[in-house]
């Protein structure tokens, strides 16, 4: 678990659970982090707050926001409108809430940056366990972009998900196994992007779901409950 596999890696990182605890992940195993987010018009806006807040907390190297603003001009998803967040009505019968070509384009930026770092290694939160069903969270995906970025590029580049092929459950146990509770405690998973979380999304749902079945308390819900006591 500590042996450390190469100098550096880019982690994507929104400040949510998963790229939290893939962020403590991949510091036991590279010896400088760089971490990427992305202000893509997203309702749930205050993520970009708790990426801060952890990336501080966990030592990065650099921590950069990335302004996209051409998945708001050209999409319509309810992740970037105000529609009604739903677990289907998109097409296909995906969630409302599937932005295309995001985790795409987050990757070939991110690669970019890594490029100019002299870097080999991408990390982020894809899962296609237990996940919404988006396209660009599967494996297969991911392992053709790969292809795609070092044939373009001409630069060795590695697409590290270490949450692909856990439930819910496992990654809240791996999130304690690689010491990232404390961070959990300020991200953000909530799509209406509300603090307390409205516990009612999908995300709200699936992230609570996952810690009941693990049997560990939510450190964020704890810090809430904390500060409604203090208050």
């Amino acid at each position: 678990m500590n042996e450390q596999i190469a100098p550096s890696a880019v982690v994507l990182f929104s400040g949510g659970q998963d790229s939290t605890t893939c962020l403590y992940w991949a510091k036991r195993r590279f010896d400088a982090l760089y971490a990427l987010s992305f202000d893509y018009g997203q309702r749930h806006r205050i993520e970009l707050d708790a990426a801060r807040t952890i990336a501080q907390m966990a030592g990065v190297a650099q921590h950069r926001i990335v302004k996209v603003s051409a998945l708001e001009q050209l999409g319509d998803s309810a992740l970037l409108t105000d529609a009604p967040i739903q677990e289907t009505g998109g097409r296909g019968n995906l969630p409302n809430t599937f932005v295309p070509g995001r985790n795409l384009l987050f990757l070939v930026l991110a690669a970019a940056w890594a490029y100019q770092l002299e870097c080999h290694h991408l990390v982020g939160g894809m899962c296609q366990t237990d996940y919404s069903g988006y396209p660009d969270c599967r494996r297969a995906t991911l392992d053709a972009l790969e292809q795609a970025l070092q044939l373009g590029m001409e630069w060795e580049i590695h697409i590290h998900t270490p949450l692909m092929f856990l439930t819910k459950a496992e990654s809240a146990r791996l999130a304690m196994e690689v010491g990232a509770m404390e961070a959990l405690a300020y991200s953000h998973t909530c799509y209406e992007g509300r603090f307390p979380p409205c516990g009612t999304c999908p995300a709200c749902r699936l992230r609570a779901k996952g810690f009941a079945e693990a049997g560990i308390p939510d450190p964020l819900l704890l810090r809430w409950h904390a500060a409604t006591q203090r208050g």
